[in-house]
């Protein structure tokens, strides 16, 4: 079993930046890609970025320029840095461990950005 503890979410101005960190631990054999997700209220969850084993990375295009995504593969920890944070990234951002077995989310951790 795999277990996902996410920190860093919050309430920030527009603008701002946050930073959301997601430490995997438990039988980890073999991790494949670790991204972020989040869902908006009465919206379907999307992927907002993800890295891959080799460092590769995808965004969705309306974070491009604005997040990036990072990964400790010592640590198990991937990471979301957040700048120019705008209203409409409010959701509750949840993060996704892909492995060779199967896959687990985190449990969630709310993002709220004031106009």
């Amino acid at each position: 079993q795999v277990q996902l503890v996410e920190s860093g979410g919050g309430l920030v101005q527009a603008g701002g930046s946050l930073r959301l960190s997601c430490a995997a631990s438990g039988s980890i054999f073999s991790i494949i890609n670790m991204g972020w997700y989040r869902q908006a209220p009465g919206k379907q969850r999307e992927l907002v970025a993800l890295v891959t084993s080799s460092g590769m990375t995808h965004y969705t295009d309306s974070v491009k320029g604005r997040f990036t995504i990072s990964r400790d593969n010592a640590k198990n920890t991937v990471y979301l840095q957040m700048n120019s944070l705008k209203p409409e990234d409010t959701a509750v951002y949840f993060c996704k461990v892909v492995t060779d077995f199967d896959d687990y989310w985190g449990q969630g951790t709310q993002v709220t950005v004031s106009s």
